[in-house]
């Protein structure tokens, strides 16, 4: 049997391994020097291991004593994982959650905890997170499957995947039942492509029918400036006229906050990862067209760029229905000229790509050629929304 000056002196090694007590109880070392009371029990034919405590702050008489009582619940039938740590999986997967937040933006933390709490926690949010087994959570996936739902399915197993290994990091379950789960789910359906034009004559037809179509002049120009700035809708709709600079200069930028980009939570609180989009003539005859608009003979200091009902941004579905008026229904959708954009510089200037990508503020895929390489492009950008300006808008790039 083991003694407790045995325990004590137990010094990590390169690889983990155990110190045998008696009746399935042993003590875990870990390389990190991580010291833990572990039982080794069968439950329905199989062997499985049950985390008890961390030494020393569980001696060694009440890691027996644990023990003891874990092996009294099995005589009686009962699996003592359920038991073990009285955390449900609820609260361990908002546990998990908190701890994950600060990298997310609000708006994918928000969905993250709403598919938890609409498909998870109403099935095995009280249940024990120990006791939860691959079969419970293959019975909740399916039946989001059976809905139609297959990619939000997919992403659930990842998220619940995440929560078991969250748990195992904190010594609460011994495996991740969620990990092998993708071999028995639906596979995902192919994801049909945004609709979008993909030819210079196309892109310059679909613009020249926004102009046309019936609507606000406000919405016809902010449809037009979405598409020579190759931003998301939101940044247009959004745009305020104290992030422009240099207007009436030969370099004009328009200067897109963190805050409003597609960023994680941390990143938007740096004026670090402001986009930074170089202004085409084109896209200038459309800024002066919406100052005029406002009355003003001079750019203003601030205030929404696309006024819309009250005088504050236009609303979201306005673009969205600007382009079903202008025929382009099931063609191109607004975010399409982002894909336009790609696809028709790209085919012009594939040795740009890079370039692309940052007009675009897509992020590096290389993570270590991000962190080193903070340069901006400005110019090879700038000549790139020049050279699409004048793809799209040639009469206005004059």
């Amino acid at each position: 049997m083991l003694t407790l000056a045995a325990a004590k002196a137990a010094q990590p090694m390169a690889r983990a391994y155990k110190l045998s007590d008696a009746g399935g109880l042993f003590l875990f070392i870990a390389p990190s020097g991580l010291k833990s009371w572990r039982l080794k029990f069968r439950w329905r034919r199989r062997e499985q291991l049950l985390t008890l405590g961390r030494f020393p702050d569980l001696s060694l008489n009440q890691a027996r004593a644990k023990a003891a009582a874990a092996k009294a619940e099995l005589e009686e039938g009962r699996d003592p994982r359920g038991t073990s740590t009285g955390l449900s999986f609820e609260s361990v997967a908002r546990r998990w959650f908190e701890k994950q937040r600060p990298r997310w933006s609000i708006v994918h933390a928000g969905d993250v905890l709403s598919s938890l709490e609409r498909d998870v926690f109403p099935q095995i949010g009280d249940r024990t997170i120990g006791a939860i087994g691959a079969g419970e959570l293959l019975e909740l996936l399916s039946a989001l499957e059976n809905r139609g739902s297959i990619a939000s399915a997919a992403r659930l197993r990842q998220r619940l995947s995440a929560i078991f290994r969250f748990a195992r990091s904190q010594e609460l379950v011994e495996g991740d039942p969620a990990a092998e789960l993708g071999q028995a789910m639906q596979a995902a359906p192919l994801v049909r492509p945004m609709p979008a034009v993909e030819t210079p004559e196309e892109a310059r037809e679909a613009l020249a029918a926004l102009r046309s179509a019936p609507g606000a002049l406000p919405v016809r120009l902010a449809a037009e400036f979405l598409a020579l700035t190759a931003v998301r809708c939101a940044a247009v709709r959004g745009a305020d006229w104290a992030e422009f600079e240099g207007l009436e200069t030969e370099a004009p930028i328009w200067r897109v906050p963190a805050a409003r980009m597609k960023l994680s939570r941390a990143k938007k609180e740096s004026h670090r990862f402001d986009h930074l989009v170089p202004l085409s003539p084109a896209a200038i005859r459309v800024l002066e067209a919406a100052r005029e608009a406002g009355g003003g003979r001079s750019f203003p200091a601030s205030g929404p760029v696309f006024c819309g009902r009250g005088g504050g941004p236009i609303g979201g579905a306005a673009l969205r229905q600007l382009h079903v008026r202008a025929g382009l229904g099931g063609r191109h959708v607004p975010h399409g000229w982002r894909a336009s954009f790609s696809t028709i510089m790209n085919e012009r200037r594939p040795r740009d790509r890079a370039a692309i990508d940052l007009t675009l503020a897509h992020a590096p895929k290389d993570k270590v050629e991000a962190a080193y390489n903070r340069s901006a492009q400005l110019e090879l950008r700038r000549d790139l929304l020049d050279e699409w300006g004048a793809i799209i808008s040639p009469s206005a790039a004059r």
